[in-house]
């Protein structure tokens, strides 16, 4: 089979397509014949110093395709239609999934929309909800709204909880299609100081949980737009990862609680669970058409090197889709 691996560290004319043996589906396993993949960020990490936690040299972490072959232990069967995370080896022709992560794809979803879901999703659902613990009518401020787990952030902030949602990005148009979404109030990072903008917008009470994708930029001014007992979710260090001066006094001060995570170094256990949650509460919206998947543009396969330069110019709105079957 085709797959893209990383001739060596660098940038993203390592990326080159290579020929793998087709995996085979062990107990509890599926294997995928993969339609499309989605390029995320964790991927140019991987391109760029390969990360401990993913050992397969096939870059990609999200899928969607038809089952092939099923393992034993499987309640799957060949020729269904998933979408979910993958250890590794998403952008290849074929590609083992654990079972307990498939997640069926709804009739009126394409491939590529499917391709479009697991990983953004995944990570806005347990970032607002399993560890933002966001409670019905709070406010949350989501950071790069425009981006893939920016969409997907918003989208089940106003769905599931009827937050308010206020947001953050780099231009109008980006904002304008933030709004489209179901935000309630956006600020353009470049023209104004988003700090202020937030305390208009909220009072001058602040906002009751932060998803943080920027990091060590947006620190101090995160620390002004929180508001007492809020949540700050950092899952991103795009503005940096180091604070020069940090007065914890002023977390305390607030009682803030200030987490880090990543998703894809979680357990098995801890993505099958939230996969299985995800298609219990929110696959029903999708089907019902009150949330949709944000596809900003689709490369085929052989293109990889366009879509990761894509992604690392900031120009996406929503998710940027590889496409390994074409439609």
């Amino acid at each position: 089979m085709r797959a893209i691996t990383v001739k060596k560290p660098g940038g993203a004319d390592q990326l080159e397509i290579t020929e793998h043996p087709i995996p085979e589906a062990k107990t509890g396993e599926l294997l995928i014949n993969v339609h499309s993949t989605a390029i995320n960020r964790t991927d140019i990490i991987n391109r760029e110093n390969p990360l401990g936690y993913l050992q397969n040299p096939i870059l990609g972490i999200e899928v969607s395709g038809t089952i092939a072959a099923v393992g034993s232990d499987c309640p799957f069967k060949v020729g269904d239609s998933v979408m979910g995370l993958v250890n590794g080896g998403a952008y290849a022709e074929y590609v083992i999934m654990p079972a307990e992560r498939a997640i069926l794809v709804p009739d009126n979803l394409t491939m590529t929309e499917a391709a479009a879901i697991p990983e953004v999703f995944l990570t806005a659902y347990q970032t607002l909800f399993w560890i933002g613990q966001l409670a019905p009518k709070e406010t949350v401020l989501i950071h790069a709204g425009a981006s893939g787990v920016g969409t997907a952030a918003i989208q089940l902030a106003k769905q599931l909880k009827q937050a308010t949602v206020l947001t953050t990005a780099g231009s109008e148009d980006k904002l304008a299609f933030c709004y489209s979404l179901g935000a309630d109030f956006g600020t353009n990072y470049h023209r104004t100081n988003f700090s202020e903008d937030v305390s208009a917008a909220t009072d001058q009470r602040g906002v009751n949980l932060i998803l943080d994708f920027i990091g060590a930029s947006y620190f101090q001014q995160n620390l002004a737009s929180i508001s007492l007992d809020g949540r700050w979710v950092l899952i991103g260090t795009l503005g940096g990862n180091q604070v020069p001066v940090v007065n914890l006094f002023d977390l305390m001060a607030k009682r803030i609680q200030l987490t880090g995570t990543l998703l894809t170094p979680r357990s098995d256990d801890y993505k099958s669970r939230l996969s299985q949650e995800f298609s219990q509460e929110v696959l029903p919206l999708f089907a019902s058409n009150k949330i949709q998947a944000i596809v900003d543009c689709v490369f085929p396969f052989e293109e990889i090197q366009q879509a990761h330069r894509y992604m690392e110019d900031n120009k996406n709105m929503g998710k940027i889709v590889l496409q390994v079957i074409p439609d």
